[in-house]
């Protein structure tokens, strides 16, 4: 087995490689051709604990991850875990990963899709709401599939703004990167709008008018009583896309929507026919559209296959013995 810290994750595996990886799991999704059992939440002092298994024919894996809120008013990150990968038929370990770099660049690549099947090829500006390290990568892995020339950020920090702004410059020198004054501003000036905070009170203005003409990507929302997205939302858009159905119970962006009578179950499409064609893209490209993710083992036990994968190929890693 071989354990796999951040650096040599990334050295691994290339942004493109991820999101061809994420991609086949949304295939896999939508044939149904894994197992997963329904990831365990538990929550303690203040945090959330996960617990989540996935298997295909070929691997298995478990993810276990937490999620403090309150951590970056200590100068610690949200998001902390491992990742557990296996040989599919004999259970043997395989490697030992960071599970918050894994779910950073899985999640990444997610938003990245979405923006691939559900936006013209012409986008050129992105805003991020969330200056985080989750924020941080949906802008390095937008621009995997959009030439980006524009990223917007705003976040409640200073500090992490330009954090944010410092790390993507170094690396993605051609951008232009902005701070922005509030998520109005953002918005006004962003093709796609992409959301990564902790918020539990909607973070975008409940304003129809603005809010139409853009790409949504929610990432933020991962219980049912955290929302991003605000109500006038829902009168602009025709189809709501999440990339799980668990996302109907699990986040607040969909869940209150549906409850409150904005959006009907019968408009709430898993992504993954997207990527299948089961449903036709190009309708939507020219639309307002959204996409909640709210994440599944699936795309951690896909994008720790193809990272261990490849730092086999590269010598990369270091052995561990049991």
């Amino acid at each position: 087995m071989i354990f796999l810290n951040r650096k040599e994750m990334e050295e691994a595996a290339s942004a493109a490689d991820i999101i061809g990886a994420v991609e086949q799991a949304f295939v896999h999704y939508e044939r149904n051709t894994f197992q997963q059992p329904e990831r365990l939440h538990a929550e303690a002092n203040g945090g959330t604990l996960l617990l989540m298994p996935c298997f295909t024919e070929e691997v298995f894996g478990t993810k276990v991850i937490s999620l403090f809120p309150d951590n970056p008013l200590k100068n610690l990150p949200v998001l902390n875990g491992l990742m557990i990968l296996n040989e599919g038929s004999t259970g043997h370990p395989l490697a030992l990963l960071d599970g918050a770099a894994l779910t950073a660049r899985r999640t990444a690549a997610v938003g990245a899709l979405s923006i691939r099947h559900m936006t013209m090829n012409t986008i050129r500006s992105v805003g991020v709401v969330g200056a985080g390290f989750q924020g941080l990568h949906q802008a390095l892995f937008a621009c995997e599939v959009r030439s980006v020339s524009k990223v917007l950020v705003y976040d409640i920090s200073g500090k992490r703004m330009i954090d944010f702004e410092r790390q993507l410059a170094a690396h993605r020198p051609h951008l232009k990167i902005t701070r922005c004054r509030s998520a109005a501003e953002l918005v006004e000036r962003s093709e796609v709008v992409i959301t990564t905070t902790t918020s539990r009170a909607p973070v975008l203005p409940d304003d129809a008018e603005l809010l139409t003409g853009r790409h949504y990507v929610g990432i933020g929302s991962y219980q049912p009583d955290v929302r991003e997205f605000p109500p006038a939302l829902f009168s602009v858009i025709e189809e709501v896309f999440v990339d799980t159905a668990h996302a109907l119970r699990e986040s607040g962006d969909i869940k209150q929507p549906l409850e409150e009578g904005l959006i009907q179950k019968n408009r709430v499409h898993t992504f993954g026919k997207l990527v299948t064609g089961d449903i036709p893209s190009d309708p939507l490209r020219k639309k307002t559209t959204f996409f909640k993710s709210v994440g599944m083992a699936l795309f951690d036990l896909m994008a720790a296959s193809i990272i261990h994968r490849r730092a086999v190929e590269k010598g990369l890693g270091t052995t561990l013995s049991l």
